[in-house]
C-alpha cells in the first residue's frame, strides 16, 4: 500500500510501504474511514527532533477492523472503532486510575496516515460502535480520536466547573476543541485567545463568549481587565511555547488550575513566581481513552460537531499539500480522504 512518510524537515511523501500485519496477538488491523494531519505533526515537519530515517506519520484514526490477533476479545472484524493516539492496555494501575496515556505498556500510535493501520493493544485502546456510522460523521469521529479528547482533557485538568471563567490559549484544532469542552463543563465565560478571524468565528460558534487577540504582556493585561484583575479559575494551555505558558501562569487566579496539553518546546518556569501564585497545574499527553465513551455518545447523537475543525479536505495522495497549508496557517486542520 501507499502511506505517508516524513523523510526530514518539510519533506513529506506519499509512497509505497509494506502492508501492516499482525505482529503481536493483541494487535488489530483497521481499514481507516478517513485520516488527518495533527498540529503536533508539524513539530518534526518544522525540524524539531532528530531523524534517524523516514518516519511513518499519523496517529489519529477511526475505521473498520479487518483483522485481529488471537488474543483480541473486545473488538471484532467488521466493527467500526475509534482509538487514541496513546495505545494502552486499559487494565494496569495507571489506566484504572484514569491515566491511560501513562499506561505501563504505553506505546504511541504511528502510521495512521494510510489506508490501513496496525493497532497494538487493541482491546485496551479501541472502542467499538454497535453499528456502522453514517459517513457524514467520519470527520467528527476522526476528531474524537485525538484533538477533541485532548481539548477535553485540558478542560478536565483545568477543573472547569459550572459558572466559572475559562481562558483557552491557542486557536489551533486542540484549542478550538477545548472551547467545546469548556462549554460542556459549564463555564459561564469562555475567553478564547486568537488573532485569526476564521478561528475566532469558529471559537464563538463552539461557545466562546470573548475573544482576546493580543499576545504576550498585552494579552495578559487584556484578560486581567476582562476578569477585573482577578484572573481565571481555569486556564487551558493548548500551544506549548514559552510565551503561551507565560500567559497561562500570569492569568490564572490563586487557587485556580492550568490544564496544559500543548507539547512543551522551550518552556521554563520561575519557581518563586509559581510558589506565590498558589495555582495548580496538570497536563501531559491526554488520556483520550478515558473520555472516548462519553465523546462518542455526544458525537453520535450530534450534540457536538468537532468535525467542523477540518477546514481543508484533500485526497491522501496530496498529503504534502495538507502539511504545507497547516504549516503556513492557511488551514486549521486537514482531513485526508481515502477513496478509490
Amino acid at each position: 500500500m501507499f502511506a505517508t512518510m516524513m523523510h526530514g524537515a518539510g519533506d513529506v511523501r506519499y509512497e509505497e510501504v509494506a502492508d501492516p500485519k499482525i505482529i503481536a496477538p493483541t494487535d488489530a488491523i483497521i481499514q481507516l474511514a478517513v485520516t488527518s494531519i495533527c498540529g503536533s505533526d508539524l513539530w518534526p515537519y518544522r525540524g524539531y527532533g532528530d531523524f534517524d530515517g523516514p518516519k511513518a506519520m499519523g496517529h489519529e484514526y477511526c475505521g473498520v477492523v479487518v483483522e485481529i490477533g488471537s488474543e483480541v476479545k473486545t473488538v471484532k472484524k467488521g466493527q467500526f472503532v475509534v482509538g487514541s493516539f496513546c495505545l494502552s492496555d486499559n487494565t494496569c494501575p495507571h489506566c484504572q486510575y484514569g491515566f491511560q496515556s501513562s499506561c505501563q505498556q504505553r506505546e504511541f500510535m504511528t502510521g495512521a496516515q494510510a489506508p490501513y493501520a496496525r493497532i497494538p493493544l487493541a482491546d485496551g485502546t479501541l472502542v467499538g460502535l454497535d453499528h456502522l456510522p453514517d459517513p457524514s460523521l467520519y470527520p467528527d469521529l476522526q476528531a474524537v480520536s485525538d484533538v477533541l479528547g485532548t481539548g477535553w482533557y485540558a478542560a478536565d485538568a483545568a477543573r472547569v466547573t459550572p459558572g466559572s471563567t475559562a481562558v483557552v490559549i491557542g486557536d489551533g484544532a486542540v484549542g478550538l476543541m477545548a472551547v467545546i469542552a469548556a462549554k460542556h463543563y459549564g463555564a459561564e465565560r469562555i475567553i478564547a485567545m486568537s488573532r485569526h478571524p476564521s478561528r475566532q468565528a469558529l471559537a464563538k460558534e463552539f461557545g466562546a463568549t470573548d475573544i482576546v487577540a493580543e499576545r504576550g504582556e498585552e494579552g495578559i493585561a487584556r484578560v486581567m481587565e476582562l476578569t477585573r484583575g482577578i484572573g481565571a479559575e481555569s486556564v487551558l494551555e493548548c500551544v506549548g511555547m514559552e510565551q503561551s505558558m507565560q500567559q497561562a501562569t500570569s492569568i490564572v487566579r490563586p487557587g485556580g488550575m492550568i490544564g496544559y496539553v500543548g507539547v512543551p518546546h522551550g518552556v521554563t518556569f520561575d519557581g518563586q513566581k509559581m510558589f506565590f501564585a498558589q495555582s495548580g497545574m496538570l497536563g501531559g499527553p491526554a488520556p483520550v481513552r478515558r473520555f472516548l465513551p462519553e465523546l462518542l455518545e455526544l458525537t453520535l447523537a450530534r450534540k457536538i460537531q468537532p468535525g467542523k475543525v477540518f477546514d481543508l479536505v484533500l485526497p491522501i495522495a496530496d498529503v504534502a499539500k495538507g502539511y504545507a497549508a497547516m504549516d503556513q496557517r492557511k488551514a486549521i486542520k486537514t482531513l485526508l480522504t481515502l477513496g478509490d
